[in-house]
Parts: C-alpha cells; structure tokens; sequence
C-alpha cells in the first residue's frame, strides 16, 4: 500500500542501481516512476558473463528483481524513455518524459514470427556493434520487459513483412510516434550508470586501429554464452583461439590525458576475464600488465586463484601496442621488476578501459558534478545520485548505494 498523500518519486536509469533504489522504495510503501531509455532493464550488468562477488551469471540475480517489479503495485516502468525536461514546482519538480515511439506494442507476445521474415539486419546493440540481428528482434535473452523491438529507420521502404506475419492484434504499429508525458515527482534520484572510456581514443595502444585489441566490455561479451561468439573466446580478426592473451591495466585511466581517476573495478574485472581464457584455453599465455594491483575486500581471494591458474603479472606500464611479423601484436613494456624495457607478443590484447560517468548532459536537472563528472547529492534540490553514476564501484557496492539512495529520497519525498 502508497503513503497517503506523497508524490512518487523519479528514478533516472534503470541498471542494477536504478531497480534496487526502486524496489526498496516500493517495499517501504513510496511509489516510484522508473525512466529506462532502453527497451529493457538491467543496464550494464547483464552485459557481463560473471560478476562479483560469487562470479555467477547476472541473470540469476536479475531474474529476481525483474520478478519483484513485474508483481509490485507501486513501481510504474517506463522503457524506452527519457527525462526531457524539468522545472521545480515548489517542493517538487514537473519532469517531461518522452516515450520513444512503440512499433512493437504491449500487445506483444514475443513468439518470434516478426523477426523470422525480416530483412533488414542491424549491428547488434546489446553485443556492443560486434554480429548482426534483424532489425525487429528481442532485446537479448534475458530481456524484460518481453517484448521485441524495432530499429524502424532500418526497413526498407514499404516494407511490411513484420505486421503482416504477426498474428497478434495490434502488436505491431508501423505508423507510432513518439510522445510526451508530464509526472510531478517529490524527488529523484539519478542512477545513469556509466559508459566504457571509448577505445578508439587510446590509438597508442592500438585501439580502434588493430581488430585483436578489444576493450574489456567487449571481452565479457566474447566470453558470454549469449554473446557473438557463443562463448568461446576468439580473434575478432580470424576467428581463431588465441594462444597469448595480454590484458593492459589502466588503459586511458589514472592518466592526465585520458581519465585522471581509478575507475576501481579494472584489476577485478581482469583478474576475472583472465580466469576466463585459462579456464576455456588451459593452455594459453596469460599475462596481465598493471601499474598497482587493486582488488578490495573478499575479491582479493581472485588474485591467488589466477595465479594458481598459471596467469603472469607484469608491474609495468604497457606504452604502445603494434602490429607485429606474422600477425602478432607487440607490446612495448616496462618490467618493473626486472627493471628492463620489454617488447612481448599477444594474440590478442584486452584493454581495462575506465568507467566514464552517465548522464553527464543528457539529463535536464540541475545534478551536482565532481571535478570528474560524477554526480553527487543535492538535498535542497532534492536530487540524489547512485551507483556508478556517484563513483566508481562494482554490482555488489551499487546495491548496497543505491539502498541508501532510495532511504535518502524517501524522507524528502515525505516531506514534500
């Protein structure tokens, strides 16, 4: 049952840190509008194929909270959606949120007839561009809510052979448009999570230049089972296994030119996609340059685990990454410990790319930024911040932020 007499408050992304502050929200009887711009929950997290702390599927865990959504009375979502505008109407704020067009309506049963005789293929968004999917198709295998999607600017003109295969009244609006809603809400909290630091500005380590330097969102994906490959972890060049697998720490964070800070989670994710390749390719080189290693808390244990698995840690800045005789890639390194400069060879080379904060410009209130463009709390303005959104953090530490966010907003929405 809603507290009598409160307005709902705004939760701005729904990844893990937006869903959590929601739910506890509605668990302590506050209504709550949650503003997703993609067609489905979970944001980052169910792009991994393991994550902290007990390295399992995200899935699991999301399963869960996307249950407690669907049965709770008091969360209102909205995909495809985002805030437009805003303005303060005395203790609280009148946001404007645009509803992307809905081709593909509630009506939707997700039985897949659409998909199967469309012919316009897209880069597959959820796989970061890496395949192709048609461009009416389910989000991705753990998509909720259930329902396909269309890429509408990508069918061929006149083309109707989705509306006309579907057998569902009124699932498929070719004509939609796009709307506009109004919701006053007594506060908000912002939870846009975070975008990978583009590779394709770190050319000196090959990025965007060399196609077997890949980015550590894309190695999750490579290693995923749902992802492009299936699960094995390939040369995006040949397809082939690698044989030497070189992982570069810090690349373009804690550096002035790129992101000043540690983004806090890149050892841990490492360590981790490092397991992954000894555990589908026992016998791949394995080596992981770094500058400091940082695993707090219980995810310390990983770094004994990996090196029991036959992973090498190099303390050494990797400086360029090249193209190589015979198809190998050459890292030009410092061996800190052996106090030489080194070139050693990969197969293929994982930068730990930084997390960049989300929202920063996209959404329409005043929110409070640090010097690095994390947002920070704002009480006057009812306005607070969560997950990684507020700083860097893994799933396990937004959890347990994003509980806090929700408490915050709760006592002055209450107020309002």
């Amino acid at each position: 049952m809603s507290v009598a007499g409160t307005r709902p408050f705004l939760v701005v992304g729904a990844g893990i840190a937006g869903i959590t502050a929601a739910l506890e929200a509605a668990e302590a009887g506050q209504e709550v509008v949650l503003v997703e711009r993609e067609p489905s929950v979970g944001g980052r997290v169910l792009r991994n194929h393991q994550y902290f702390p007990k390295l399992c599927p995200p899935a699991c865990g999301m399963e869960i909270n996307t249950r407690r959504l669907s049965k709770s009375p008091l969360v209102r979502v909205m995909t495809r959606s985002q805030v437009t505008a805003a303005q303060r109407s005395g203790g609280a704020w009148l946001v404007t949120v645009r509803h992307s067009a809905e081709h593909v309506t509630r009506a939707c049963t997700a039985c897949g007839d659409c998909s199967k005789v469309c012919p316009a293929t897209v880069a597959d968004p959820f796989n970061l561009g890496v395949g192709r999917v048609p461009a009416i198709r389910i989000p991705h295998v753990d998509a909720w809510p259930r329902r396909y999607v269309m890429d509408r600017q990508a069918c061929p003109a006149g083309c109707r052979a989705c509306a006309d295969a579907c057998k569902v009244p009124g699932a498929i609006d070719l004509d939609a448009r796009d709307r506009d809603e109004q919701v006053e809400v007594s506060a908000v909290v912002v939870a846009t999570g975070w975008t990978p630091y583009p590779i394709e500005k770190l050319t000196e380590l090959g990025g965007g230049l060399l196609p077997d330097v890949v980015a550590n969102v894309t190695m999750e994906r490579l290693a995923a089972p749902s992802g492009p490959t299936g699960g094995k972890i390939l040369r995006p060049s040949d397809g082939a296994p690698p044989r030497r697998v070189a992982f570069v720490q810090c690349a373009g964070s804690r550096d002035v030119k790129h992101l000043p800070y540690c983004s806090a989670v890149c050892c841990m994710v490492s360590t981790k996609q490092a397991l992954y390749v000894k555990e589908q390719i026992p016998e791949a080189e394995v080596t992981v340059y770094y500058i400091d290693r940082r695993t707090p808390g219980r995810n310390e244990a990983m770094l004994p685990r990996a090196e029991a698995a036959g992973v090498h840690f190099v303390k050494g800045k990797v400086a360029t990454v090249k193209q190589g005789a015979g198809g190998a890639l050459v890292l030009h390194v410092e061996d800190v410990d052996a106090g030489r400069i080194v070139d050693a060879e990969a197969d293929l080379v994982v930068l730990a790319t930084g997390m960049v904060p989300g929202g920063n410009g996209e959404v329409p209130l005043p929110v409070v930024r640090d010097g690095d463009g994390f947002a920070l709390d704002d009480r006057t303005a009812r306005v607070f911040a969560t997950g990684v959104a507020r700083r860097p953090e893994d799933v396990a530490a937004s959890v347990r932020d994003a509980t806090g966010a929700a408490a915050k907003a709760l006592s002055v929405a209450r107020s309002a």
